[in-house]
């Protein structure tokens, strides 16, 4: 099913704004965003959660992890494109972004831990056993991080199930981190 892309000049009065600070953050208004402008509420609650992110004590970095990792686990290649991109601008290592577009475990154990409960929280549907906290725990992350990555989970799960429904055309600057479902790279 296709969806409009707006831009600023067609997109709704109460979204003009948020596409226009969109605009200024990132230097042109992506495709999501031109598309979740349709609704007002529905932009607004994906910039709000993704201002919100700021001030998560999660690294940018890991933040990018975790965005591959559920987009890939919910095969969004719009999404995983995007957040390769981001992940390079934030210095996420390299070996670990491939590993979470391909979804296969990280090298490192940390973000190894972090990528696994997040496919977890999908996969679950947030229902975790006390294992899956434990070993995340046990990398070195608590309580307020889970509830950081519930909250990127969200955030991911609106882009990522908008982007399916709207069949999203890739914006060409996300264009060179190209995902393929079907092979998953």
């Amino acid at each position: 099913m296709s969806f409009p892309v707006h831009t600023l000049a067609t997109a709704p009065e109460a979204s003009r704004p948020l596409l226009e600070a969109a605009r200024q953050t990132y230097g042109f208004v992506p495709n999501l965003l031109g598309v979740l402008a349709e609704s007002p509420a529905a932009l607004g609650a994906y910039l709000g959660i993704a201002g919100a992110l700021d001030r998560a004590r999660l690294t940018p970095a890991e933040q990018q992890i975790i965005a591959i990792a559920v987009s890939a686990e919910n095969g969004c290649p719009y999404c995983v494109a995007a957040h390769s991109t981001i992940a390079a601008m934030v210095k996420a290592p390299t070996a670990a972004v491939d590993a979470a577009r391909k979804r296969l475990p990280v090298d490192d154990r940390k973000l190894e831990a972090l990528r696994r409960f997040a496919v977890a929280v999908v996969r679950a549907r947030g229902r975790l056993n006390d294992g899956d906290l434990k070993t995340f725990q046990e990398a070195g992350y608590d309580r307020g991080h889970a509830l950081d990555v519930f909250a990127l989970v969200a955030l991911k799960t609106l882009s990522n199930y908008v982007n399916h429904l709207a069949d999203t055309p890739l914006d060409d600057a996300f264009a060179p981190q190209r995902w393929d479902l079907s092979v998953g790279a």
